[in-house]
């Protein structure tokens, strides 16, 4: 026999509904682009505890995108050098220009880095023969070895010097728009010009050049400012996992039986 439904629980059907949560939307903030200019802090503070170095060394960068930077350094750098058997001094400007990829997911708010980079180098410098000795193995007679050839003894000018570089740096916002950085560079030596005579034992911003070897390591400490110049969109985004737990229905909790 056949169930008659009243148009009671008809009416009460149709109108019952189950409304599923809403999915979440991506949050969006805006994040500051602009240049970013300071000194390298290792440079000025060195003279005061080493008379025979002066340098100075202005950075800068700008951001492309939520990753990368246009990055570049520029400066001069005077250092005096007593070796074994000769006083040397080198003095020149030097151009480093490249990009730093930025590897640090930040919160929301945060624009630290924890960056990789690479640098071209190109130096334009002098080396100044100061003084020179004579090394004999047997000196019986304490003979004046100090040399005394007006054609060593002279400043060798027109050095140039090429390199490549990688850099490993962090830069952390101190105050609003004050960055503390520091930095370490691992150079390999690609041309060098006019190294005829006195060898280049130096080069600004590279480091000191070793015999038989192409590789050079500096580093920085920089304190920077950063100019906003605009501002650009970034989502942040929800993860999986609490997008399928937020539309994921919860199945009712059964009552054992013969209970109440």
């Amino acid at each position: 026999m056949a169930q008659i439904t009243s148009p009671t629980a008809l009416q009460t059907a149709s109108q019952t509904s189950i409304v599923l949560p809403e999915k979440p939307q991506a949050t969006v903030y805006k994040q500051r682009y602009g240049l970013r200019v300071g000194a390298d802090l290792s440079r000025l503070v060195r003279p005061f505890f080493d008379n025979d170095y002066y340098g100075l060394e202005l950075v800068g960068d700008y951001r492309l995108s939520y990753k990368y930077y246009l990055a570049a350094e520029i400066g001069t750098e005077k250092r005096t050098k007593k070796e074994d058997f000769f006083t040397y001094s080198t003095e020149g400007q030097f151009l480093l220009a490249g990009f730093d990829y930025n590897t640090y997911g930040n919160w929301y708010g945060m624009e630290n880095m924890i960056y990789v980079g690479a640098r071209y180098g190109f130096s334009l410098f002098s080396q100044d023969l100061l003084s020179y000795t004579l090394h004999k193995d047997n000196q019986y007679w304490n003979e004046n070895t100090a040399g005394s050839d007006a054609s060593w003894i002279k400043k060798y000018d027109g050095r140039t010097a090429h390199w490549l570089e990688l850099v490993l740096g962090i830069k952390v916002e101190l105050f609003r728009n004050l960055y503390a950085g520091a930095s370490v560079r691992i150079g390999l030596l690609v041309a060098q010009t006019d190294n005829t005579g006195f060898p280049n034992y130096y080069v600004p911003a590279f480091g000191r050049v070793y015999e038989g070897s192409r590789f050079g390591t500096s580093f920085n400490y920089t304190l920077s400012y950063m100019i906003p110049l605009y501002k650009k969109e970034k989502k942040i985004e929800v993860a999986n996992e609490e997008i399928k737990r937020a539309h994921t229905p919860v199945a009712p909790v059964k009552k054992p039986k013969g209970r109440r």
